[in-house]
This record gives C-alpha cells, sequence and structure tokens, in this order.
C-alpha cells in the first residue's frame, strides 16, 4: 500500500530531525507493497521518493540502493525518478511454495549518511498452476459386505497456486451407488471421500468405474480429473487398527539417505487373506512422497532424500493400513526434523571504499556488509570480528548490517595497506566460521620532506679540468609517494654576493649531478661553498636544503720559480768568496718559489755542473751553496756553478739557475760596507737587498696567496778582475702579480729594499723601504696592512 501524503510528511520531518542529529537511522514505519506473480519486468511498484517523503536529489547524492533479505535482485529503483520498478518476473510458488502470504523483505538503504528503510513486497498468487491427482488411476477394493453411509477416503488432487485459486472442490461422475463428501485435513486444506449409499452386489456389478474431478476457485477455473476402479470384494467385516493414532518423531537434518525414521504397525481381526495388512501413504503432499518411503509389509518409513530444516522443519505423514479386504485403518506420522549447525554465516558485502587519505579523519566508513544464518536457535546466532591492533572499528547498525570505520588517522609511510580479515562465527556446536578477506589501500598526502642523504658534501677534482666535467651528486628522498615523492634538485642563492656560482657549477634537476662549467684553477680559487636544494612536486611542495663543498685538487702545473739570483739582469751578479774561506762556507743562496702547494711545491736543489767539481755544494733542502773543501792559491779565481731546482709533483717540473763565484784575497767581510767608501760610492758598495712580492690572485673566497720573492745582490767596487757590474732589474717579474680590487685583474707589481744585518753566515733580513709603483693610495694602505708593516 502506499501511505498519505500527511503520514509522508511526518516522516519526513523526523528523517531531518535524525539527518541533523548526524546518525546512522532505521525508520520505524515499514512500507508494504504488492504485485502478481508473473507481471512484466519494468512495471511500476511504487515511488519511494514520495513515499519516504524525500527529495529525488537524495537518491543519487546519498548512493540509495535496494537490498533484499536473500540479496536477489527482484525490484530495481530509478535514481532519476525515485521509481521502484520490477526487476524479474516472479514466481510466486518458487518464492513461497505453500506459504500464504508470499512477503519479500527489503531494505532501501541510503549509504551518506547512513540510513534503513524497510519495506516489503506482497507477491499475489495467480491461477496459473492446473489441480493434479498423483495417480492417474485409482484402484479401490469394496467388500460386498460394506453398508450404506461407509465412507472411503481418495488422495487429495495437489494444486500449487493459493487461496482460491488452489483446490476449493470435488465432484464425481454420476452414479447409483456413490456421492462425494469433502473432509478437513490437517494440513488446513479438503479432501474428498466416497461415500457408499446402497450396498454393492458383487453378483450383479464386479466392478465400477468413477471419475474423481478436482476444481480450483480460478477464474475460469482449472481442473483435474482421476480415475477410480471399483472392485467389488467379498466380504471382510474388521477393518486394520493401527498401535497408535498418531506418531511422533524427531529426525536430524543431517540424517543420511536411507536411514530408518519410524516403523508403524497395525492389526487385522480378520483371519486369511482379509487379515493380510499393507501399508501405504495416504494423501500426502508432493514433498512427503519425494522426502519419504513406507515399506508395504514392514510399516518402516525410511529417507528418500536428505532433509533441511531451513526449507521444511516439519512433516505430517497421513499413513494407512489397507487388508485384502480394501478395509483401513489411519494414523498419523508428525516428523520434527531437529536442526544442526549445517550452514556456516553468510557475510555480503554491500561497499567498500579504498583507497582512503592518510590523513583520514576517525569513524570514516569504509564498508558496509550484512551477515545471516539460515539455522535457527544458537546455530543461527552470529558474532563478527576483525583482527585486533587495527586502526578500524566495526560497528553494528540495523538488523544484520555492520559498518567498518577508521579509528584513528593512519601514516602510508608505516603502512601501505591494510587486508582485512571480516570473521563471522555462529554459536552452533560445532560452531562454523566463515571469513572473507578485504583489502584498504592508504592514499599518500604529502606530509614528508625530501631528505638529504648526507647533510653536507665534501666534492674533490682536479684542476685544469675539462668544461661540464661531473663532479659528484647529491641525493634526497622523500617518504611520500607518487607526484609527492619525485624531488627536483637546485642551486640556491650563494649567501656570499660575489661568488659567480652560475659560471662555476649547474645541477641536474632530476638526479641531483653536480657538473663544473668551466675549467678551475686551483692557484686561482682554492675551494668554494654553495647549498643545494631539494623540492618534491606536492601540494604544497616541501624542500630542504644541504651545503657542498668543493675541494680543488692541486695539479702539478707551476714550475719552480727562481728568486735569487736573478737571470735576467742585465748582467750576471758575481758572489766573492775569499782564499782563505774553510769547507763549509756559506757561498749565496738559491732561492726558489712554486706555485703550487704540497708535494706539488716540496723543492730540492741539486748541482749539475760546476767549472771545477768538487769545490762547491749544493744543499738539497735549503739551496744554500756552500764550500766542499778549503780553498788555496791553486783554485781557479773564476767558478761558473749550474744549479738545478726540481719540484716533488708525480710529473716534476725543474728549473735551472747559473751562479758566477769570484775567489778574491784578504776578504774577509763580505757582506759588510768599506766605511772609507766615499758616499755615492759607499751606496753602491752596500749590501742591497730587494725583496719583490708578487700576489696571485685565487678567488674572491680565498686569502690571497703571497709568493716571496727574495733578490739578494752582494754589490761591491768594481774589481778589475770581475768587471761586472750587478743591478736590480725594474718592473714586473712574470707569475708574480696579484689583484687587490677583487676583479681578477692582475695590474701591479712591488718591491721592497731589505738589508742583510748579520755577519757572513747571516740569513736575516730587515726591510728598510717599501718601493711601490703605480698603486691607488686605497690598495696601498690595504697591501701593507696585508704584510704587517
Amino acid at each position: 500500500m502506499e501511505p498519505g501524503e500527511g503520514r509522508a510528511q511526518q516522516i519526513r520531518q523526523v528523517l531531518l530531525f535524525f539527518v541533523f542529529l548526524g546518525g546512522s537511522l532505521v525508520c520505524s514505519e515499514t512500507w508494504r507493497y504488492s504485485v502478481e506473480e508473473e507481471t512484466e519486468i519494468g512495471t511500476f511498484i511504487a515511488n519511494v521518493v514520495k513515499d519516504m517523503g524525500l527529495d529525488i536529489e537524495d537518491l543519487a547524492a546519498r548512493g540509495a540502493r535496494v537490498i533484499f533479505d536473500d540479496y536477489k535482485p527482484y525490484l530495481r529503483l530509478d535514481q532519476q525518478t525515485g521509481n521502484l520498478v520490477l526487476n524479474e518476473q516472479l514466481d510466486r510458488e518458487s518464492l513461497c511454495h505453500l506459504t500464504e502470504p508470499c512477503m519479500l523483505h527489503f531494505q532501501v538503504l541510503f549509504e551518506n549518511p547512513l540510513q534503513f528503510f524497510r519495506a516489503e513486497l506482497s507477491v499475489k498468487d495467480i491461477n496459473d498452476h492446473t489441480p493434479t491427482f498423483l495417480d492417474k488411476h485409482v484402484l479401490l477394493k469394496i467388500s460386498e459386505g460394506a453398508t450404506p453411509g461407509t465412507s472411503f477416503q481418495m488422495d487429495s488432487a495437489q494444486d500449487l497456486d493459493v487461496g482460491k485459486n488452489s483446490v476449493q472442490n470435488y465432484t464425481i461422475s454420476p452414479n447409483s451407488h456413490f456421492h462425494l463428501k469433502l473432509q478437513d485435513s490437517d494440513e488446513g486444506g479438503k479432501y474428498p471421500e466416497l461415500v457408499l449409499d446402497q450396498s454393492l452386489d458383487r453378483e450383479k456389478q464386479p466392478e465400477l468405474s468413477l471419475t474423481l474431478t478436482a476444481l480450483d476457485g480460478g477464474s475460469p477455473p482449472r481442473s483435474g480429473t482421476t480415475l477410480i476402479r471399483v472392485v467389488v470384494l467379498d466380504i471382510n467385516d474388521n477393518a486394520p487398527k493401527f498401535e497408535k493414532p498418531v506418531y511422533e518423531v524427531q529426525v536430524p537434518e543431517n540424517s543420511p539417505v536411507d536411514s530408518l525414521i519410524i516403523q508403524v504397525s497395525a492389526t487385522d481381526l480378520d483371519a486369511g487373506s482379509y487379515g493380510e495388512i499393507s501399508y501405504s501413504f495416504s494423501h500426502v503432499s508432493r514433498d512427503v512422497r519425494k522426502t519419504f518411503e513406507i515399506h508395504p509389509i514392514s510399516g518402516e518409513v525410511h529417507l528418500k532424500a536428505l532433509l533441511d530444516f531451513e526449507i521444511i522443519p516439519s512433516y505430517i505423514i497421513n499413513i494407512q493400513a489397507i487388508d485384502s479386504g480394501s478395509l483401513s485403518g489411519k494414523s498419523t506420522i508428525l516428523v520434527r526434523v531437529v536442526d544442526v549447525n549445517d550452514n556456516p554465516p553468510e557475510i555480503a558485502m554491500t561497499s567498500l571504499t579504498s583507497p582512503i587519505p592518510e590523513n583520514s579523519s576517525p569513524e570514516v566508513v569504509v564498508a558496509v556488509f550484512s551477515v545471516r544464518d539460515q539455522d535457527t536457535g544458537d546455530n543461527g546466532r552470529m558474532v563478527c570480528s576483525i583482527q585486533d591492533n587495527l586502526p578500524f572499528l566495526l560497528k553494528p547498525t540495523f538488523k544484520n548490517f555492520y559498518t567498518l570505520t577508521t579509528e584513528r588517522p593512519m601514516d602510508r609511510e608505516m603502512r601501505t595497506e591494510y587486508n582485512i580479515t571480516i570473521a563471522v562465527t555462529d554459536l552452533g556446536t560445532p560452531r562454523l566460521k566463515t571469513e572473507l578477506n578485504i583489502t584498504v589501500l592508504v592514499s599518500d598526502v604529502n606530509d614528508n620532506t625530501p631528505t638529504f642523504t648526507q647533510t653536507s658534501y665534501t666534492l674533490f677534482v682536479p684542476e685544469n679540468n675539462s668544461p661540464a666535467l661531473h663532479i659528484g651528486s647529491v641525493s634526497a628522498t622523500d617518504r611520500d609517494s607518487g607526484t609527492n615523492a619525485q624531488v627536483t634538485y637546485s642551486l640556491l642563492p650563494p649567501q656570499d654576493p660575489h661568488l659567480p656560482l652560475a659560471s662555476l657549477v649547474s645541477i641536474n634537476a632530476d638526479n641531483g649531478q653536480l657538473f663544473a662549467l668551466r675549467s678551475l684553477d686551483y692557484e686561482a680559487l682554492r675551494a668554494f661553498e654553495f647549498r643545494v636544494g631539494a623540492t618534491d612536486r606536492g601540494a604544497p611542495a616541501l624542500s630542504s636544503e644541504a651545503l657542498v663543498r668543493v675541494v680543488v685538487v692541486d695539479d702539478n702545473d707551476n714550475s719552480p720559480f727562481v728568486l735569487y739570483p736573478l737571470q735576467n739582469g742585465s748582467a750576471p751578479c758575481t758572489e766573492l768568496v775569499p782564499r782563505a774561506a774553510e769547507a763549509g762556507y756559506l757561498v749565496t743562496k738559491v732561492v726558489a718559489v712554486d706555485g703550487d702547494s704540497g708535494q706539488n711545491a716540496w723543492l730540492s736543489f741539486q748541482l749539475l755542473k760546476a767549472t771545477e767539481p768538487g769545490l762547491f755544494a749544493v744543499w738539497a733542502h735549503n739551496g744554500e751553496v756552500r764550500t766542499a773543501r778549503p780553498l788555496s792559491e791553486r783554485d781557479a779565481a773564476k767558478h761558473r756553478l749550474l744549479v738545478l731546482v726540481k719540484d716533488n709533483g708525480e710529473r716534476p717540473l725543474s728549473a735551472s739557475v747559473t751562479l758566477h763565484v769570484l775567489l778574491v784575497d784578504g776578504f774577509s767581510q763580505p757582506y759588510l760596507p768599506l766605511p772609507e767608501a766615499a758616499p755615492d760610492q759607499a751606496q753602491a758598495d752596500s749590501l742591497t737587498v730587494y725583496l719583490v712580492i708578487a700576489l696571485a690572485s685565487v678567488s674572491s673566497l680565498f686569502l690571497f696567496s703571497v709568493l716571496l720573492f727574495v733578490a739578494v745582490r752582494l754589490c761591491r767596487r768594481d774589481r778589475a778582475a770581475s768587471g761586472g757590474r750587478c743591478s736590480v732589474p725594474e718592473g714586473r717579474f712574470p707569475g708574480h702579480l696579484v689583484d687587490l680590487s677583487g676583479t681578477e685583474t692582475l695590474s701591479q707589481s712591488y718591491q721592497y729594499e731589505v738589508c742583510l744585518t748579520g755577519g757572513s753566515e747571516a740569513s736575516e733580513f730587515k726591510f728598510l723601504k717599501p718601493v711601490i709603483f703605480n698603486l691607488p693610495p686605497q690598495e696601498n694602505s690595504k697591501f701593507l696592512s696585508s704584510l704587517g708593516v
């Protein structure tokens, strides 16, 4: 039936009230609808929007669906109109057998928010079955001694229809001996009896043929017939009698086929053939005939088919004992089927949501499902559970429906999926359990920052590298997934604004590989630092940074440079040595530097060639030139020495220097000026030491490297033997320039005049005054302060 508009308005108000409360609701009202069996598919049944007081938009938005108790789709809900239409042709007899009324229970389920509306569909019977007698021919033996008024029970006809469409009446073909009488059966139906109107005379008419017709109440009515053959027997005045009018027996439903159910017994006081009894069923249903059989002689009743308590819980079996004179006694067997726990629980999944975001709030509905057990009592009571230690809760909702909800937010980085086992156990003996495994995936949100494998990196490369050389890599990982875990790399702005980072290195944004953009020079730039950023592609993006330090490894690309004695003067310098000098006398010292570092700048000295071998020696570690033995008058006055200066690189580089030595008589203080000399001559004869300092620019990130060039020139009055003069060449020395402006432009050279302060063996110097050429005032003060002058 369809509720009225007033009732629907009240229900709408109640529903809205509970929806605002946010709970899962079950409407207490039950909507009832009806349809005739065999109705065509697509037939309109009702409109749930109108009946339940809802809006048409609620159907799709709230995930409305129709669920029958046996999970079959008898009806279909049109979400565009709200119409309930027939989804398949219904056969009342298949659905409900002889049960009347035939009711199909279902629910209209709304998922969001969760809400149930109960309803039932009544399937109306139509007259689509004809009454049928199980036996088309019936043999009836009647003694001629039977008195008028004796009745003979006939088997009833079977009609699968119910109500008025079932068997309503019986008729017998016209005859002079019998009329038909209807009796009420224990099952609520009617069965016919033949009533003898007048005595039979076997000698006059030993047999009669009658037609028994069964009529149903349909419009038009349907009918079925059976042919009764009446054989008149000799007189038999005692009918068989059962021991009990009713036999009751309980049979477990799992009893095997051919099991003995019961044995009945009847007695007949007649003798001879009239006392011989046979047993048979009497007007029993089709279900009884296909399930049980009775032995005609022993009276044992056996199973022909398996029992099923969930389908038929009990049977009423009418039995009769017939003697050879066709007299019969009646009894009834009441078979009660005992339920055993032979049906495991059933699980039907209605909806499942997967994946769910890892930051989902608690009590998010993940799954909706229902359970049922067709057994009864404890065998049909169920307990539903899931595993412990899962972030999910199992909640009963309506009837046998459950919801699976989240208990707390999840962390995809700790666990990406959950395998949930829904276990349903009944309380029978033994207990039966059904499990359903579902997988709930956890989807990622961008909640993890990329993490570098190291907080700082130190990379080494050789100088003079080729451009675009791969110098190393940085690496960062992100515990998220998908685009949230895709990391891109970039160079961050340098903290030192003067560092030309963009021209030094580049980074591959996809894999973090670092490349040198140009050839590096250790002598110009020994090390530099920069920061690298790693950013994921989430929304919003997360990032981190790491420090990278690049150390330039020195290559032996600079030869030793001789500071003293100078080799490019206008005249060679001559060292004066007194002939009275003993062995080990310090003649001079070769001073050299190397622009490299480490072992590439470790210098050693070697005397390659001398005018008089064995007279002079060079100390390998400091370049001091000393006499190897005492001098004598026999030694030549002039000597020429060739000294080799070599570094300690893997591929050693070297330079050579030529020394001129003059042996003189009566010279004991060669390093001190003569006091009686004229002023200009004294100045020329003074020990003059020029210190030329050249600074090589390496980088704006490092301190200036100072290379000390010491030129020691011993000048005395010209003697006829030497004829040579020494001078300090002016101008710049190649390779010893410094950029003080930070522009990496080499521009100036500097000279210092110093004086040797010790005796002939001394090696200490004193700064006298700087001689600076073309240096701006601000750079002059900067340079002097760097030297501590």
